[in-house]
């Protein structure tokens, strides 16, 4: 069985291919794939495949299956001579706000160029420090879209997000100014005040969430995501603050999932905490499982 993250899945019929050619029945997931915490094991077993091979992440955590998984990361290939230039931009940027140290880090995807990016930004006089991230992180200075210690640990003036768009850095809290040197567009640019503004939306649903009386507790039946533990411990304590709780299970959340549930006033989060990105599309708050202690505190 072969799975493929979103961005990926045009390499598929190329890379089954190459398989049938040595002789393996293949089969490939078309369902929608989030990261290495998502791996397809149901629609492995559904055809009995003894082997998943997971392309575009590292390794998230050890699953415990009778199905053999291979972690295929993906690597981008990118103008080291177009990235120099670009990053000398991003250098100049953090000086003139005061930076004298930087936390450097990166997805998966750019572990190699990563060397460069660190090498470019020291000829440039700036101290570059590559921190570890949780237990579920495999390379120092990588970060997840749930994972951003990497960022933070270091004592660093500032972080630098080597890698292309928005979802990973805007996971990374606002204590020091955030540059995202993107080797995709070739451009540098600060994303710290969009950062804040998620925080602030993300207070926004604490404060709202306060309010309800009672609650729908979302647990993933995903592998590297389900937190059933975490969600009876939600329940115990919102129904001793006296709000009703009732746990809600599913492979897949999303709005149309739970949008006929017309009886909860929020949501409590225990599976990937990038879900609360999208409280809008679910009409209600949404509170991450992290933060249940001060929504707790909140409550009247």
């Amino acid at each position: 069985m072969l799975q493929f993250p979103e961005g990926l899945k045009q390499k598929a019929l190329e890379e089954a291919e190459k398989l049938e050619r040595e002789g393996h029945e293949v089969f490939v997931s078309c369902s929608p794939c989030y990261g290495a915490c998502d791996i397809c094991l149901d629609e492995a077993r559904a055809v009995g495949a003894e082997k998943i091979m997971h392309f575009g992440h590292a390794e998230f955590m050890q699953v415990k299956t009778d199905i053999q998984i291979e972690y295929l990361p993906y690597f981008s290939k990118i103008s080291a001579k177009r990235a120099r230039k670009m990053l000398k931009k991003a250098a100049e940027m953090l000086k003139k706000c005061g930076a004298k140290s930087v936390s450097l880090v990166y997805p998966i995807q750019h572990l190699h160029n990563s060397k460069m990016a660190k090498e470019e930004l020291e000829a440039a006089g700036l101290r570059v420090l590559l921190g570890m991230g949780g237990k579920h992180v495999r390379h120092r200075g990588q970060i997840l879209g749930c994972d951003s210690l990497a960022a933070t640990r270091p004592k660093a003036d500032a972080v630098v997000y080597f890698g292309g768009g928005k979802f990973h850095p805007t996971g990374i809290p606002s204590q020091k100014p955030v540059l995202c040197a993107d080797p995709h567009i070739m451009d540098a640019y600060w994303i710290t005040e969009e950062i804040k503004k998620a925080e602030k939306k993300r207070m926004g649903s604490l404060l709202l969430a306060s309010k309800a009386k009672a609650f729908g507790i979302l647990v993933s039946t995903k592998c590297g995501q389900a937190n059933l533990g975490g969600a009876r411990l939600a329940k115990k304590l919102l129904e001793k603050k006296g709000r009703k709780a009732a746990i809600l299970v599913a492979n897949e959340l999303s709005p149309t999932s739970i949008q006929n549930f017309m009886l909860f006033g929020a949501y409590i989060n225990t599976a990937c905490p990038r879900i609360n990105d999208d409280t809008e599309a679910y009409g209600k708050p949404i509170v991450n499982l992290a933060d249940l202690k001060k929504l707790l505190e909140l409550m009247v």
